[in-house]
């Protein structure tokens, strides 16, 4: 009968003589010297190498892994910082026979060894030497191996055996035989994103892990052979002759007859197959920016925000960041059709897209913030990243301007042709769209409760774009730039939503800045407190007076103006006050609203700054209003806002100047000579 290792012996025969010869020598003329100096060796091999494998404080943590979470202000928790899409599931909250059928293929010897199946391991040399490469690894070694990947690595070498069994060792040294189960089946991948037996039986048979059956079971262990040449969504035959050998080894061990094995075995896969996408939460965005900020923060201070188990506590009202993102679905499902009619024969459909974000003006604190319709598809921020131009919402700011020189809401311009020259040359002409200017005088208080571009361009040359644009930035636009230019004031100068908000929140609060708060205070796993942050003072940014005549003539904007549908359509007799904004083309449709305890705004419009909205549909009036009123309906109803709540000024709209005899005759005669032009 020939050798099955002469094969082996001829390939490796020869160049292991050469090596092997002269230390034989060594060893027959000094035995004891030699084999002292073999020990030594392999001793100071050994050690050093476990100093560069993870430590016993290393492998402690494994179990101890907590991820940190992100919580609203009313203890919803709104998103988890996990290293990998993993539910962690104790021993005994697992189905037996996934236990059974794991220790049946892959370690029978697993109860008595300490780590290392000296047995096993020499039949695995055996077995390869012949030709018929096996592995030796126990499933103490394999959890070595999938802890740490990069320390052990996976090449076919001695020098990795040796690495993956001395972590083997120590982590027998720190856990008991259960825990070492346990930690595996927690951590053992299976495609798809699933990592551990919880996530595994949820994608493959959509049920918990300790509800798996023979079959099910024995199908997720046949997997750790070769997880993708193994895939029973990919290749399901190759997946259930392995399910087989599977419920074989459990009859071999006695976890299974061999009556019900040969039945079972019979049986076709019967997946339930479903990606566990990792959950996006209440707030994605914020949870984005979260973790970016706590990355750092935890990096100073030698935390880990993926185990260590920290506690986010923001400003969000999980109650009203819901309802705020339903409004944005629910508004982008009904303009959709409309952008996708009009662009029809153009292009492909390209979505619509917008954001939200609403604030306690008092304190600055974030209650709302969807930063796109659907996260999955739009991770970008419409409410802190996009830079748009901000159109009327922006008129408030030159109003606010003139109030602080003196003008009242009652002073006139007249509602004419304008036509204002340009520093480098050109004349800028604004005009109300295809409206005609009426000729007559009318008030600051009608120039913007009506967004008159006339009566607001003019406003603009007697107050000075640098005016404007210092009042902006002090009231809480100062991440932009902003051009001093005269078209300033129609908002031509492309600024955030977050911004935009802020700006109005410290309107509302009698003039007074606050900086956006987000997030409250930061603990520790077992709730100490690791740090608590001060919320901002409030900074003067305009006269209190002022600032509250601007917020009564904002009134009038709701009461009659171009955000009329506000009472109208859904029937909010708040004390409230907000502006409109629509850019050139309908490109972006913006809504900001105020209330003494919530400030909101949405802006909605394409991605693409070059694709207009429709004029029926994409004014801000149109398409970003419906938004901040059905969060501001459900804020009332449910009562998180007072509805009794008052801004501390009379609501009052001015009486103009009555004009005096020959003004009253000037007009009626400017009256009759356009009716005489007139065809």
């Amino acid at each position: 009968m020939p050798n099955p290792l002469s094969p082996v012996w001829a390939r490796i025969g020869a160049p292991l003589r050469r090596w092997v010869t002269p230390a034989l020598v060594a060893v027959r003329r000094h035995p004891l010297r030699a084999v002292a100096v073999l020990s030594g060796g392999l001793l100071v091999y050994l050690l050093a190498l476990a100093a560069w494998l993870p430590s016993t404080a290393d492998l402690r943590k494994v179990r101890s892994e907590v991820p940190s979470a992100v919580v609203s202000a009313d203890g919803v928790v709104l998103a988890e910082f996990k290293r990998i899409n993993r539910q962690w599931v104790p021993l005994d909250s697992v189905a037996k026979p996934v236990v059974q059928a794991l220790i049946a293929t892959e370690d029978h010897r697993f109860y008595s060894h300490h780590g290392i199946d000296l047995w096993r391991t020499l039949a695995a040399v055996v077995h390869t030497l012949s030709g018929d490469r096996q592995g030796g690894s126990t499933i103490t070694q394999q959890l070595a191996r999938n802890l740490y990947p990069d320390e052990i690595g996976r090449s076919v070498s001695l020098h990795r055996k040796a690495k993956e069994a001395l972590t083997a060792l120590k982590i027998e040294a720190v856990y008991s035989k259960d825990e070492i189960l346990e930690i595996y089946l927690n951590t053992v991948p299976f495609l798809y994103n699933a990592f551990g037996i919880e996530m595994a039986a949820r994608t493959y048979f959509d049920k918990p892990s300790s509800r798996l059956n023979v079959l099910e079971s024995a199908t997720l262990i046949g997997m750790l052979k070769g997880a993708s040449y193994y895939n029973p969504v990919q290749n399901p035959q190759r997946a259930k002759a392995r399910r087989n050998v599977v419920l074989g080894q459990m009859v071999k061990h006695g976890h299974l007859t061999a009556d019900r094995a040969e039945a079972l075995s019979k049986q076709a896969l019967k997946l339930n197959f479903e990606r566990q996408d990792t959950l996006q939460g209440l707030a994605p965005h914020v949870a984005q920016w979260v973790r970016a900020w706590l990355i750092e923060w935890a990096d100073a201070r030698n935390l880990n925000i993926y185990s260590d188990g920290l506690v986010v506590r923001t400003t969000l009202h999980a109650k009203m960041q819901k309802a705020a993102t339903q409004a944005v679905v629910r508004q982008m499902a009904a303009l959709q059709p409309l952008a996708d009619r009009q662009r029809r024969r153009s292009q492909d459909k390209v979505p619509l897209q917008a954001g939200f974000m609403a604030m306690d003006p008092r304190s600055g604190r974030v209650l709302a913030w969807v930063g796109s319709r659907d996260f999955a598809t739009e991770q970008f921020d419409h409410v802190g990243q996009a830079r748009r131009q901000p159109g009327s919402t922006f008129k408030p700011f030159v109003y606010g301007a003139a109030f602080e020189m003196g003008r009242l809401p009652g002073d006139e311009l007249v509602d004419d042709v304008v036509a204002i020259p340009l520093p480098g040359g050109g004349v800028w002409r604004p005009t109300d769209g295809k409206a005609p200017p009426s000729g007559l005088p009318m008030t600051l208080y009608d120039g913007l409760s009506l967004s008159k571009n006339t009566i607001t361009a003019q406003l603009m040359m007697q107050v000075g774009p640098p005016r404007v644009a210092q009042l902006a930035r002090a009231l809480g636009v100062r991440d932009s730039a902003l051009d001093e230019v005269p078209s300033l004031a129609l908002g031509t100068s492309s600024v955030t939503l977050r911004e935009m908000v802020t700006a109005y929140a410290a309107i509302a609060n009698e003039g007074r800045h606050t900086a956006p708060v987000l997030v409250l205070q930061v603990e520790d796993r077992r709730g100490q407190v690791l740090q608590r942050f001060a919320e901002p003072i409030p900074e003067p940014a305009m006269y209190p007076i002022q600032a509250l005549e601007l917020v009564n003539v904002l009134r009038g904007a709701v009461d009659e103006g171009t955000a009329s549908a506000v009472r109208t359509r859904y029937g909010i007799d708040a004390d409230v006050a907000g502006k409109t904004g629509t850019t050139q083309n309908n490109t972006d449709g913006w809504f900001i609203l105020m209330h003494p305890q919530l400030v909101a705004g949405a802006r909605v419009g394409f991605n693409d700054s070059a694709l207009a909205m429709g004029d029926g549909w994409g004014p801000g009036a149109r398409s970003a209003l419906p938004i901040v009123a059905e969060v501001f309906q459900q804020s009332l109803r449910q009562r998180w806002i007072d509805p009794q709540a008052r801004f501390a000024i009379d609501r009052s709209r001015p009486a103009p100047p009555q004009p005096t005899l020959p003004e009253a005759l000037r007009g009626l005669g400017d009256f009759f000579g356009r009716w005489l032009k007139s065809p």
